[in-house]
């Protein structure tokens, strides 16, 4: 059975906004990431020790105003070792069809010293419902996108 979908509400606060009145988009990212963070520990189970590894893609379409009631869904779509992908969706504002946003955000397990481990347990992706296919075939684009860890160790950084 695939994982369930999570969903968030947020109601856009005058403190979560820029000069425009409407969502600052620091506000936008740490929105997205507590509801990609809730999708991936509620994927996981109890054994959750997560730390935001990347934010692989985020897509802004519309201008929320203060005072909008927004409605995120989150969903695991891509599990590895000790990684896994989930995709967040911003529901469309009353009167449009698309998204207002969406995004993907990686996040490995950790162990007590924040060192990457695997899973605690097997994580079920959402399947193939239509929701999350824009956000699956945005993730197989970025497939052969790498982390610039092994850059910097090379560079002389690290150990």
């Amino acid at each position: 059975m695939p994982a369930p979908e999570t969903t968030s509400h947020r109601l856009v606060l005058p403190a979560d906004a820029n000069h425009h009145g409407t969502l600052y988009a620091g506000s936008l990212l740490r929105y997205a990431l507590e509801a990609a963070y809730a999708s991936a520990c509620r994927g996981i189970g109890p054994g959750a020790n997560l730390m935001l590894r990347r934010v692989l893609a985020l897509e802004c379409r519309r201008s929320v105003p203060v005072g909008a009631l927004v409605e995120i869904r989150g969903a695991v779509l891509q599990v590895r070792q000790g990684y896994l992908v989930v995709g967040v969706v911003g529901m469309p504002l009353p009167g449009h069809t698309l998204p207002w946003m969406d995004g993907l955000l990686g996040f490995v397990q950790v162990d007590a010293a924040g060192l990457p481990v695997d899973l605690p347990s097997p994580v079920e992706t959402v399947g193939d419902a239509a929701l999350w296919q824009p956000l699956v075939a945005r993730l197989e684009k970025l497939a052969d996108v790498r982390g610039a860890t092994a850059d910097w160790i090379s560079a002389g950084f690290g150990a």
